[in-house]
């Protein structure tokens, strides 16, 4: 899949929206379910397996790979919540989902409040990222109340009463992701809706963990751009492109080790200044590998066509993507040194 059916595909990165086309080829592949358990269709893959594959998508299609690590967020709060149907649709690929909850991160600040309707809830707010509207089939939605909760639920992914939808935005990678704003104004949730509701703080602990390691894409982009770069080297009869490459996969490796060892062997909240400064090292890492790569290309890297342009944007995506504020310290840090 990462070697033949993603890569054409992410050529065309620019392109109005990623082809629905690729779900029966990821559902075949079990992607929709890596890490979901087996009992509701899903694979239970270990946390490593569950990491590569993470990384053969995002280096072959990175547009593909964020429509999917969104979705893998919705499964298990489905199972938690007792929504087994729900659990099941989306660790098989029938359904996809698609998440919006970025801006509870920015407390006390609410940009979508939650308000008691009955057994249920309301939306109201802008939820200003959402990404793959047209795409998805379902979104989780979370909205903060005014004392001191948060509020997850899902609804289908279309306009509907409550719940009006921006053009996409003209951002500089992963348009065909389709990234919208939602405008919800009184969007219902009704009880079955509801997925989650947990004190902010609970929540934030939480959301804090995955947020302070690097996402398996950055290693993913930094190591094809590498793989292009060796080629590109070989095909040119250029000895210093792949000497370069050689060595920045050294470093990658010794980075990815480090990390890996953290997550698998150290508990998920300990070493939190080691977590995010290994996450700043790999971001920094993977410029250093799509700028490579850009280099030797020349002036023929800056043609719409050609995989380096497109691979450094990728990497500005992914040092913004998931950014918390101490995340974003560390990396200003690291560039600084």
């Amino acid at each position: 899949l990462a070697a033949d059916r993603l890569p054409p595909a992410a050529a065309l990165g620019d392109r109005p929206t990623a082809p629905r086309s690729h779900r029966p080829a990821l559902a075949a592949a079990g992607r929709p379910g890596v890490s979901a358990p087996g009992a509701v269709g899903g694979l239970g893959a270990p946390p490593a397996v569950v990491r590569r594959t993470q990384e053969f998508v995002a280096g072959a299609d990175l547009s593909t790979w964020f429509v999917q690590i969104q979705h893998h967020t919705c499964a298990p709060m489905a199972l938690d919540a007792g929504r087994e149907d729900l659990a099941r649709d989306l660790a098989t690929g029938r359904a996809v989902a698609g998440i919006a909850f970025s801006h509870l991160r920015r407390r006390p600040a609410r940009p979508v409040v939650a308000v008691p309707d009955g057994a249920g809830w309301r939306l109201v707010g802008d939820a200003p990222w959402y990404t793959g509207w047209g795409i998805n089939d379902v979104a989780l939605l979370g909205g903060a109340t005014d004392d001191g909760r948060v509020v997850f639920g899902v609804v289908p992914a279309r306009e509907q009463p409550g719940l009006a939808v921006s053009a996409p935005m003209d951002v500089a990678a992963l348009r065909s992701a389709v990234t919208v704003t939602l405008r919800l104004d009184g969007l219902r949730l009704r009880p079955d809706d509801v997925l989650l509701v947990d004190d902010v703080e609970a929540w934030a602990r939480r959301d804090a963990r995955p947020s302070a390691n690097p996402v398996p894409a950055v290693f993913g982009v930094a190591e094809s751009a590498l793989d292009l770069l060796v080629e590109r080297g070989r095909r040119r009869d250029e000895p210093a492109a792949v000497d370069a490459a050689e060595r920045l996969r050294a470093r990658v490796l010794a980075v990815k080790a480090e990390v890996h060892h953290l997550l698998d062997e150290v508990d998920p909240d300990a070493q939190m200044p080691r977590r995010l400064r290994l996450r700043a090292l790999a971001q920094a890492l993977m410029v250093e590998c799509t700028t490579a790569l850009v280099v030797a290309g020349a002036g023929a890297s800056m043609a719409a066509s050609d995989p380096a342009q497109r691979k450094a944007r990728e990497a500005l995506f992914l040092l913004v993507q998931a950014q918390t504020r101490p995340a974003r310290s560390a990396a200003l840090d690291a560039f600084a040194r």
